[in-house]
């Protein structure tokens, strides 16, 4: 696993051990940001939270392409460490924060993200939980990209947000959401 694009293009990133995580391809990774940066145009000082973050990976490719701090969400201890390694070894960790809490069970952001990014675990009806999360808790601002990839056979209901973009991308679904209130 590495990163994409960006100023830390290429460099590898460390993983939590064992097979609790499933970590979001290459492939995969390079089409979703494709499909944000044909919407955005780019990150540059946009906040991103990534949400089921694992080892960091979509949050860390949103840091390398300039995005201005990002938000990593896991309840799983040895994903955090990974997170925390990671953050340490491209020395981001001052454009950065850990929470060590379920993404499903938000606290109230400090202001809202104009990008959520969420890989979920593959199991039915987990993209909607996540949508139902980050409209509860209040974390995209209007105006915002809600990106959420899931299994290729799991589709996902828009609740409040704008269904943009659906690709499938071996194994996996991504979803762009956009926020119009």
């Amino acid at each position: 696993m590495r990163i994409i694009a960006g100023q830390y293009r290429g460099r590898p990133l460390a993983a939590p051990p064992g097979r609790s995580t499933r970590p979001t391809s290459d492939r995969a990774r390079e089409t979703l940001f494709s499909m944000l940066t044909s919407r955005i145009g780019g990150f540059g000082e946009l906040q991103v939270a990534d949400l089921f973050a694992g080892s960091g990976a979509l949050g860390l490719e949103a840091l390398s392409r300039g995005a201005a701090h990002a938000t990593f969400v896991d309840s799983d201890p040895a994903a955090r460490q990974a997170i925390e390694a990671n953050l340490r070894t491209f020395d981001l960790a001052a454009r950065a924060s850990v929470l060590g809490t379920s993404a499903l069970a938000l606290p109230a952001p400090v202001r809202p993200f104009d990008v959520v990014l969420a890989d979920p675990p593959y199991a039915k009806g987990s993209g909607d939980a996540v949508i139902e999360a980050v409209a509860r808790a209040g974390w995209l601002a209007p105006g915002g990209w809600l990106a959420i990839e899931t299994d290729a056979k799991e589709p996902v209901a828009p609740g409040p947000f704008t269904l943009a973009k659906e690709r499938k991308v071996g194994r996996a679904r991504l979803s762009l959401l956009f926020f119009a209130p």
